[in-house]
């Protein structure tokens, strides 16, 4: 399965055929990293045709301050023309109650309306392209955040099982130390009771010398006293009782 088709399945719950093709191509700006956003006004004034400038030109003067203040001036011109100034002459071409400016007036709103319904149906046309814009715009957006909301998790994920993996490592090694401490520790305790053993015997054995030392000081006199034939003899006494 493409990329494309996992994000359609994953997003948009539905084949990748049957989105439409604005989610079509957001999913394609997803997986090749394009830019999505871009100025729409510009857009849609490149395709626009002399007859719908013509009508945001006619739209745009038609609710302003200036045709308001020349189109009120015209008025008050036409009345007082015709009132006052051509009817002390008396050749007025449009004397009171003003039909040929009623006349006027309506021929110029029949003109002005479907112009300026043109320029709003181009302008409510371009809130639709914006508004789709926009659509694209944030559905791209929510895409890449749930995406990254995605890869933080997975990372957060490998993060904790490392931690968890050095953590057992440590664990490992503080045991290590700990059964080394307790050996020598316990070497500590076997010698000072060796020592204890070692010195308790050496009493013993000196006083063995020194009563094998009295024995020999004792004999030395008796050997000084016998004579030079029984000092002889005295080895062979000894061999013979041996």
């Amino acid at each position: 399965m493409s990329r494309k088709r996992r994000l359609a399945k994953a997003f948009f719950d539905v084949p990748y055929e049957k989105l439409s093709k604005l989610e079509q191509r957001v999913i394609h700006d997803v997986v090749e990293r394009r830019r999505t956003s871009r100025h729409v006004g510009e857009t849609t004034e490149e395709g626009m045709t002399f007859g719908q400038r013509v009508a945001d030109q006619v739209a745009a003067f038609g609710g302003s301050w200036t045709f308001i203040i020349l189109f009120g001036t015209v008025l008050v011109g036409w009345v007082i023309l015709n009132t006052v100034l051509l009817a002390r002459m008396g050749d007025t071409f449009d004397p009171y109650p003003y039909i040929l400016l009623n006349l006027v007036l309506s021929m110029l709103a029949a003109i002005q309306a479907p112009v300026i319904m043109m320029s709003q149906n181009r302008q409510a046309a371009k809130d639709r392209a914006d508004m789709a814009h926009d659509y694209e715009v944030n559905l791209k957006s929510e895409m890449e955040l749930m995406q990254l909301h995605d890869k933080m998790d997975m990372l957060a994920q490998q993060k904790w099982q490392e931690l968890l993996d050095l953590q057992a490592r440590q664990l490992d090694k503080l045991d290590q130390i700990r059964e080394r401490l307790e050996a020598l520790e316990a070497g500590r305790a076997v010698r000072p009771s060796h020592q204890q053993d070692v010195g308790v015997a050496q009493p013993g054995g000196s006083e063995a010398a020194q009563e094998h030392r009295g024995v020999g000081v004792e004999l030395q006199p008796q050997v000084g006293t016998l004579g030079d034939g029984e000092a002889a003899d005295l080895p062979r006494r000894d061999e013979a009782e041996a």
